[in-house]
């Protein structure tokens, strides 16, 4: 569903990314580690039609995003650091907004149930989106990808400034869109989230994916002292 295959990109002499490969399937969370400027949200972003590569070629269900970003971007759902959502509308009507901008038209019954299956309460569908918290408007992202029916969902930091309730909440989410199909690639500093949550883990630096992991075969010390150990260029 996911791929890149010797992706470069530089930004006047800063080679921001060095032939990164990557593939990611249906049902899978790969996580990508890795300290500011490692190349993590260069990689997002260009999957996402906002940055061309340099070199290379990035696919989204075969489609090249370069070639045909909107065809790609079909696709995809993007959940950034923060959710851009209109304060003075309310949740459902966030939801409504964005689903017909993708071209879905949906009924009332319909948005709100993609509200709950998002962990969203029903008490809170109908209130304007700026009494809400982050973790409450995070959710309303993942109502939209819900309402969209993505097969994609890029995610940038989603659990940064998260209290540990709303970030596992959110962890639980992506988890059960897992469970549907859904390929999912993560940019994240959180060593511990990416553990519990990704089913593979590459770290990088310098534009490189340096290393790679399945999360289940590697505990959180040892994930920890890769990191570290990469990081420190040892």
């Amino acid at each position: 569903m996911l791929e890149a295959v010797n992706l470069k990109k530089r930004y006047g002499d800063v080679l921001a990314l060095r032939g990164l490969d990557l593939k990611v399937g249906p049902g899978e969370i790969y996580c990508l580690l890795g300290a500011n400027g490692a190349g993590k949200s260069t990689t997002l972003n260009i999957f996402l039609g906002f940055v061309q590569p340099t070199s290379g070629v990035a696919l989204i269900d075969t489609v090249d995003v370069v070639k045909d970003p909107v065809a790609a971007r079909r696709s995809v759902a993007y959940i950034p650091e923060t959710v851009t959502l209109y304060g003075p509308l309310s949740g459902v009507e966030n939801l409504d907004y964005f689903s017909k901008l993708s071209g879905h038209k949906h009924p009332p019954e319909f948005l709100q149930s993609c509200l709950e299956q998002a962990g969203l309460a029903k008490e809170a569908h109908h209130r304007p989106l700026k009494t809400y918290s982050k973790g409450m408007r995070q959710k309303v992202g993942i109502a939209i990808s819900i309402a969209r029916d993505a097969k994609v969902l890029l995610l940038d930091e989603p659990t940064s400034g998260l209290d540990p309730k709303a970030s596992n909440e959110f962890s639980q989410l992506i988890l059960s869109m897992a469970e549907r199909g859904a390929t999912i690639l993560m940019a994240t500093h959180d060593l511990f989230r990416a553990r519990e949550t990704g089913t593979r883990i590459g770290i990088m630096k310098d534009g490189s994916l340096q290393k790679e992991f399945d999360a289940k075969k590697i505990g959180h010390r040892d994930l920890e002292s890769e990191y570290l150990t990469t990081m420190q260029g040892g």
